[in-house]
């Protein structure tokens, strides 16, 4: 069981931004972005990750605050993920940083592992202006630093939480996208289908459908711990773009990912009006 786990807990998140294949891609995004979308600090969106009957863990998305630099606005997340207690040979806890630039692509990416004698840490420093990534990985309690590297970098890239928060701002228009990724230590691209069609969600605790929009598809590579294969994912159809529902797979077998709770401001999620 510890061995399957391992496998698709740590990136169940990943059903936001995985790469995505439906129709021919039409546009490279290099920068621009829609402008539809707003983030909002404080906001904290909770998930609950299941395989078939079983709930495993949750994952909580934090939107931690925002700075103006030179006129440019940056937004610091962060993603908590945890199994729940009780599961049987499973213990596992990750933390991912992200810090989103004026572009909706990362400047800087933290992963924590926290393990059961030391907690690791992976660190990606994108310096684009000297067109490179600096990585450092190692582990803390005591600290040693295991590698300190750098890798070109010729043009932005989305790292494993950011390109969640881009892919919200892309929700609903409608486009075919593939954009430049750095996951793993890997330079790969991430295509992405957005569809304009809004449908009903159901979610636990809602006694109302969630006005939704989709985005589906294939991931065309394979991510680390066996992520791979077909994608479904919802976001809420307004100006918050939240995602509800995913389901994704993995090596053995399908998982699904679903909204439990939230904290934003003023914001629930918005009712799907029939015809």
């Amino acid at each position: 069981m510890k061995k399957w786990y391992k496998i698709f807990i740590p990136f169940l998140f990943l059903f936001f931004f995985v790469a995505l294949t439906r129709s021919p891609v039409e546009k490279v995004y290099k920068g621009y972005v829609p402008q539809t979308k707003q983030f909002e600090v404080g906001e904290e969106l909770t998930y609950v990750v299941s395989y078939s009957f079983i709930k495993l863990g949750e994952i909580k998305i934090i939107v931690k605050n925002k700075k103006t630099i030179k006129g440019k606005t940056f937004y610091s997340t962060i993603a908590y993920m945890d199994s729940y207690s009780g599961i049987p040979f499973v213990d596992l806890h990750m933390i991912y940083e992200s810090t989103i630039n004026p572009d909706y692509y990362s400047s800087f990416f933290r992963g924590i592992v926290k393990k059961e004698d030391y907690t690791t840490f992976t660190n990606y420093y994108f310096k684009y202006d000297s067109s490179l990534i600096r990585i450092k990985k190692g582990k803390t309690d005591p600290y040693q630093l295991w590698t300190d590297s750098t890798t070109s970098a010729d043009t932005q890239y989305q790292d494993g939480l950011s390109i969640l928060f881009f892919a919200r701002i892309l929700s609903g228009t409608g486009d075919s996208v593939e954009v430049p990724c750095f996951v793993n230590e890997k330079k790969v691209f991430t295509k992405i289908y957005s569809a304009k069609e809004v449908s009903g969600v159901s979610v636990d605790g809602l006694d109302y459908e969630v006005a939704c929009q989709k985005l589906d598809g294939n991931m065309n590579f394979i991510s680390v711990f066996g992520l791979t294969g077909y994608f479904e994912g919802w976001f809420t159809d307004d100006e918050a773009s939240v995602p509800v529902v995913a389901k994704l797979k993995v090596i053995i077998g399908n998982v699904k990912v679903e909204l439990k709770s939230w904290k934003r401001p003023g914001w629930t999620p918005p009712k799907f009006e029939r015809n």
